[in-house]
């Protein structure tokens, strides 16, 4: 078993370690260059544009899994400090996944970073994949930069996990409100002229 970043009692992420928003350009390569990702999507050619574009930015260890239940069973197994996750997987799709995997009374890596890899990038689904915990969205077809930078969020600017009701992730970035159940009501400040 490889010994990920994250303990099976991880600590909040500002308080590890390596993870700082002073790194340098050479310790964020440093990091780079040590970290252990998983790349769970049914496609082979996916996995290994998505593995060629990990060696390319700096990352040494890439591990694959091609469908949900071999993506969990490798979390488990293998203690990855990153899953990169297709949305649309057979056996147990990317959004199930998640919600097993961010179950701390269940799973035992419930606080490993998630990277959302979609073909689709309605809002609803990226309003959903924050609802059930991912860290980070990234829509098909992927660049090494758009990786590089995901990974980058969650080494430089970690967000701490929370539980919040039945909530458990990264902390929200912020609140999300339906419009049409909680409509925001937007008055034009006073030196308005009115037509």
């Amino acid at each position: 078993m490889r010994a990920g970043r994250w303990p099976a009692t991880a600590p909040p992420a500002r308080e590890l370690h390596f993870m700082s928003t002073a790194l340098s350009k050479s310790e964020i390569e440093a990091q780079i260059r040590s970290l252990g990702v998983l790349v769970v999507d049914d496609s082979q050619f996916i996995r290994k544009i998505v593995r060629n574009l990990l060696l390319n930015v700096g990352v040494k260890e890439v591990y694959e899994a091609s469908d949900g239940i071999a993506g969990l069973e490798a979390i488990r197994t293998i203690g990855p400090d990153i899953v990169i996750l297709d949305w649309e997987l057979p056996l147990l799709n990317g959004a199930e996944l998640v919600r097993i995997v961010r179950s701390p009374d269940v799973f035992p890596v419930p606080h490993v970073p998630i990277i959302m890899l979609s073909s689709h990038g309605e809002r609803w689904r990226v309003v959903e994949a924050s609802r059930i915990g991912v860290n980070e969205y990234l829509v098909k077809p992927i660049s090494a930069k758009s990786l590089f930078d995901r990974i980058v969020a969650i080494l430089v600017n970690p967000r701490p996990i929370v539980r919040l009701g039945n909530y458990y992730g990264p902390e929200p970035r912020r609140q999300f409100s339906d419009p049409l159940r909680h409509p925001v009501i937007v008055t034009a400040p006073d030196d308005t002229p009115i037509n």
